[in-house]
């Protein structure tokens, strides 16, 4: 998971793809964090973002690094129950507090991906995965 950690890091911005009905949408995101082993990201349960991936929990990340190498990282995304990991990420990004509170109602939604898949790739190369 280090691997897919430090290249998320590296990477800065990545997109998150979805499906709605037979629609694919894609969304830049940037909140993810490596807990228990996991790579982790949040999204808030008022987003549409949300609502896809609770009818279809099959996603896929891409990201892309300044040297060219790009990131297809694919599963079943899997939300935590517990409040510790929306915690962690808050702490990490306390600017997403003025959002994600009691007073908002907001939640920040954190997920994980199973059954996943990593591939790192070389812009003119083959993929070397990552798990």
């Amino acid at each position: 998971m280090s691997k897919v950690n430090d290249f998320l890091n590296e990477a800065g911005v990545f997109f998150l793809a979805t499906v709605d009905g037979d629609q694919p949408k894609l969304r830049p995101l940037g909140l993810h964090l490596e807990m228990d082993g996991k790579v982790l990201f949040g999204i808030g349960d008022f987003k549409n973002v949300y609502k896809q991936m609770k009818a279809n929990p099959k996603v896929e990340i891409a990201a892309c690094k300044q040297d060219g190498h790009w990131l297809r990282y694919t599963g079943k995304a899997v939300f935590e129950d517990d409040p510790k990991y929306a915690e962690a990420a808050l702490e990490g990004a306390p600017h997403l507090k003025e959002i994600y509170n009691d007073k908002t109602g907001n939640k920040m939604m954190m997920f994980h991906l199973e059954d996943a898949k990593a591939v790192d790739i070389a812009v003119m190369g083959e993929g070397t995965d990552l798990l």
